[in-house]
């Protein structure tokens, strides 16, 4: 064979291993991709809430605002029983927002219900589909240990009026996950935190903190303030905001490397409404956030007062909640006399 014909074989050849190649490279990262996605998407628990409350349910007054039920859960299962080492069985909200997203999607509120707060449980289904009657006087974080997310949305739509669209849980394993994946979170005290009862230890000014560090923040509550749990909503209060802001910061939703690190984090220990139980769920809904700035969020907790019998727990405090709820429900802005809470912690 001549070189003149061997040039054309020997070139189809490189063409071929190359096209090959390119194909394997597609595949490759196809699957790579699908696998992220089906990693990712597998990681998230759902709850279908029409299915668990049923009917009765407020009406939604402003089609397109919207009403998150944020809760963090204190359970010590599985990774969290390295989190925290209390003997504590089952599992409680431990931190409990509604964010209100307004229409304009321009600036949200964020509503702080305490865990202490003694409210009226309405009738609900627990996790074995058993029905509990409604009662009384009950504190507001036993009902997730008594009867699941569900009946914390009931409990919260039936005391505010407010429809609530969606819910978001997350445990001790998933908050320290999303913190450690953003490098930490910086926040600044203007007075030092004692490290009381096994909490935190810090100086006044600013800090640089870890997810166990994060977390032990969020949950101190003795070593800083007046050691009571409506003081330690502050705290819960001031990290959200700097978590938000360092999110932000970095452009870690514009960032595929950095966002695929948080979503994995954050979905290994997400429970969500069925709505928001996919990635292309919550990826299209956090587009939607996109224009809720973290510097203009409001943090309000929600209005109470000493009760009187129990002087450990709180009520709400009335006429200041139902304005409140009110100017949420109506997408309002919340005027500054529903803010007034007398216990203020």
């Amino acid at each position: 064979m001549t070189e003149k014909h061997a040039r054309p074989k020997r070139r189809r050849r490189v063409l071929r291993i190359t096209l090959l190649l390119v194909a394997v490279l597609i595949l490759g990262t196809a699957g790579a991709g699908w696998w992220a996605y089906s990693h990712l998407n597998s990681n998230i628990d759902s709850v279908d809430l029409d299915q668990a409350i049923g009917d009765n349910r407020p009406k939604k007054v402003v089609a397109n605002a919207q009403n998150v039920l944020v809760l963090g859960s204190d359970s010590r299962a599985g990774a969290n029983a390295d989190l925290d080492h209390g003997d504590v069985s089952g599992a409680r909200s431990d931190t409990a927002m509604l964010v209100h997203i307004p229409e304009g999607r321009a600036k949200a509120t964020a509503v702080s219900i305490p865990r202490d707060t003694l409210i009226t449980r309405p009738e609900c289904k627990d996790g074995k589909g058993k029905t509990l009657p409604s009662a009384k006087r009950v504190m507001f974080n036993s009902v997730y240990s008594l009867a699941g997310p569900a009946c914390v949305v009931n409990t919260v739509e039936q005391m505010s009026g407010v429809r609530v669209d969606h819910f978001v849980e997350v445990d001790f394993a998933g908050f320290k996950g999303l913190v450690d994946a953003l490098g930490g979170v910086t926040v600044t005290l203007d007075k030092p935190m004692s490290g009381a009862k096994g909490g935190l230890k810090l100086d006044a000014g600013s800090h640089r903190l870890n997810g166990t560090d994060s977390l032990k923040f969020v949950r101190t509550r003795y070593g800083y303030g007046d050691g009571s749990d409506l003081g330690r909503i502050g705290l819960q209060q001031q990290f959200m905001m700097a978590m938000l802001s360092e999110i932000k910061k970095q452009d870690a939703l514009g960032n595929p490397a950095r966002l695929y690190k948080l979503a994995d984090a954050g979905t290994k220990s997400l429970t969500t409404d069925s709505d928001l139980a996919s990635l292309t769920a919550l990826s299209d809904f956090a587009q939607s956030m996109k224009g809720v700035d973290p510097d203009t969020m409001e943090t309000i907790m929600l209005p109470v007062a000493y009760d009187k019998v129990d002087p450990n727990r709180v009520i709400v405090a009335e006429p200041q909640a139902t304005q409140l709820w009110e100017a949420l429900r109506t997408d309002q802005q919340v005027p500054a006399s529903a803010k007034n809470s007398p216990a203020k912690g």
